[in-house]
Order: structure tokens, then C-alpha cells, then sequence
């Protein structure tokens, strides 16, 4: 069912128009409380809702989408709003808050250098490492990894990342604390992503491609019974609706000072992953700021293709966005085709 919600606040109440009565006389009798006026429920645009409902309905696999505008009247729809789907690289996004939240509390600088070392590298896209394997170990700013996790989505620059920040309890911490609902962080790439493999993981995985090669040689039942696991009750997991809200949270200054606001909303609109996806949609003359997420394949199913975003039109007024495949047998052509449909509908029916 398709969720829409209102953004309208309660009608004040008139002020009390009663006069206390002279001592000599009977008391008064008070004037009836003025009617509330009940504001008009805000919903998304029905031609909408049903051009969504429609692709929805035909994409193959399982997949959630949640559409929230921000400005002029908010309101929220979407399908499987308040499911769990595998969140992959779109938790980079939280890691990066709770870094800015630390900076905004004057308990890290963003000049402020991490040391990684081959110990420290991760798994799958992580551009750092050539860096790290040349020279045996580095230092980088909190900012530059910041830069490194988001735009170019490198696995080894967000790991560092959370290890500065105090870990995942403190990532799920800031998430409690802001009241974010339906939104869970995972124990980081090497562990989960091991998982998912039915492997455990050995810092050797890092190295080369040595990670594909130990997965290839798990039977396939056990990495079939290993992902099925995953995709059922996702470590990772959040709803469509938990992360457009948090999205339009950002967008409105509600979890990070106006500094840090800027600053991540400002990396995010130079992510370089998924120029196809979310972003091919969008339409000249609007901003967009995002973050992908792609997880593992099992032929012939793929899972964890995501993309979360916010549009801002000419006029100023901002969208939520949120596409995440949780599990689907469609070619990539197909599953950007989706998503540039969602995030081209919204421009389309803009101001109706």
C-alpha cells in the first residue's frame, strides 16, 4: 500500500475570548471555543503513483522505493516503504554523519590524520590500497577519506573511517540518538561481506584478488543458504521510508551543524558511482547529491542494487529519494532504466 503522509501541523487554537464577571453579577456564560479547521492532508500526485505502481509492479525481484518531498507541503509514497533491504554502500552515508557529528562536538578535526596499514585494508573497490601496499602504511586527513568513501565509494577509506568514529555500536548510537528509525549498520565491509559469502574472513582476502578466489571455491549450496540468510534479515538492512526521512533530516539541517551540513551534502553531489542509476534521470537545471550501493552477486540473482539521493529543483524545492533492490534477476540496463524512471517521474509531476 502506497504510504502518504502529511506534513501539516494542527490548527492553533483560538485564544479564549472570556472575560471575567463582575463579583454583583452571575457568571458569564463563555463563548463556544471557535472550530478547529482541519488543514487538507498533503499527498503525493495520483499520476504519480500510478506510473510508479505500474513499473514497480513488472520489475522483477523485490525491490522498495520511497519518494518524500521536503518543501511546500510534505508528503511520503512509495512501495515496500517499510521493509528491510540490504543497505551495502548506502551505509557509508551514516558513517560519514556520525564522523561530522564527532566534528561538530569538537571530538575530531577533519585535518586530523588516520594511519592505515595492510592490516587495515578491506575488501572489493578500495582504491586506497595501491597506496597502502606501495608504502607499507599511510596517513590521511578525515576529510580526504570522507572525500574517498563517498564519491568514489572505496571500502578501505570508509572502514577507517568507522574505526575512527569508535566502531559500529558508535555509527548505530548516532542513529538512536538522532531518531532514525528503521535504519541498521552492519559490523563493517570485511565481516559482513565474508558473511554474505558463506567465508570468514582472513586479512590475506584483501589483498589482490585473492577474496574472489576463496569465494569461488565455497560449495554453492552453503553460499546459496549464506546470502539467503542475509537477504532474509539483513545485518545491514533499512527501510526506504527510515532513509528518505533521514535524507530529508539532513537536507532540513536537523542532524549536523550548517558546516558539516554543506560540507557532506556538498561531497555527496560529486559521487562518482552510479552516473547511470538515480542521477540519468534527473533532469537539466535540478541539483542532485547521492550515494550508491551494490552488493554481491549469486547467478542469476543480484542484490543490493541501491541508489539514495536528493533532488533539488530550479525552484528550490527538494525530494527525498530512495531505490533499493534487494534481490533481482534484472540485467543492470534494466535496473537503471528503473531507477532513472523514479527519479525522472518526480521531476515530472514537480509542482502538481
Amino acid at each position: 500500500m502506497l504510504s502518504v503522509l502529511s506534513a501539516c501541523v494542527a490548527a492553533e487554537r483560538a485564544p479564549s475570548r472570556t472575560q471575567p464577571a463582575p463579583i454583583a453579577l452571575p457568571a458569564q456564560k463563555q463563548a463556544a471555543p471557535a472550530a478547529q479547521v482541519r488543514p487538507a492532508v498533503v499527498r503525493a500526485p495520483l499520476g504519480l503513483e500510478n506510473l510508479l505502481n505500474d513499473q514497480w509492479r513488472i520489475f522483477p525481484g523485490r525491490t522498495g522505493v520511497a519518494i518524500m518531498r521536503i518543501d511546500g507541503g510534505e508528503w511520503l509514497t512509495g512501495k515496500r516503504v517499510d521493509a528491510l533491504f540490504p543497505q551495502q554502500s548506502v551505509s557509508k552515508t551514516w558513517v560519514a554523519l556520525t564522523i561530522l557529528d564527532l566534528v561538530d562536538q569538537n571530538k575530531l578535526r577533519l585535518d586530523q590524520k588516520v594511519r592505515i596499514t595492510r592490516d587495515d585494508l578491506a575488501v572489493f573497490h578500495q582504491p586506497i590500497r595501491d597506496r597502502v601496499i606501495a608504502n607499507g602504511e599511510i596517513e590521511v586527513t578525515v576529510l580526504s577519506l570522507l572525500e574517498q568513501a563517498i564519491i568514489g565509494s572505496d571500502n578501505t577509506a570508509n572502514d577507517s573511517l568507522l574505526r575512527t568514529a569508535g566502531g559500529p555500536q558508535a555509527v548505530q548510537n548516532f542513529l538512536l540518538r538522532k531518531k532514525l528509525g528503521a535504519i541498521r549498520f552492519g559490523p563493517g565491509e570485511r565481516l559482513m561481506q565474508s558473511a554474505i559469502a558463506g567465508l570468514e574472513w582472513r586479512q590475506e582476502y584483501a589483498i589482490g584478488r585473492r577474496f574472489y578466489a576463496a569465494r569461488a571455491e565455497v560449495p554453492a549450496a552453503t553460499r546459496k543458504a549464506a546470502l539467503d540468510r542475509y537477504l532474509a534479515d539483513p545485518v545491514d538492512g533499512a527501510s526506504p521510508e527510515a532513509i528518505v526521512r533521514a535524507l530529508a533530516k539532513l537536507a532540513k539541517g536537523e542532524l549536523l551543524s550548517a558546516s558539516s551540513t554543506r560540507l557532506i551534502l556538498g561531497i555527496m553531489s560529486r559521487t562518482s558511482s552510479g552516473p547511470n542509476r538515480l542521477r540519468a534521470g534527473v533532469p537539466a537545471g535540478w541539483q542532485f547529491v547521492h550515494k550508491t550501493g551494490t552488493g554481491q552477486i549469486l547467478p542469476p540473482v543480484s542484490t543490493g542494487y541501491n541508489d539514495i539521493g536528493i533532488m533539488t529543483a530550479p525552484d528550490g524545492t527538494r525530494y527525498a529519494v530512495a531505490v533499493m533492490m534487494g534481490s533481482t534477476t534484472a540485467p543492470i540496463p534494466q535496473r537503471m532504466s528503473f531507477m532513472q524512471f523514479v527519479s525522472r517521474t518526480i521531476a515530472t509531476y514537480h509542482g502538481q
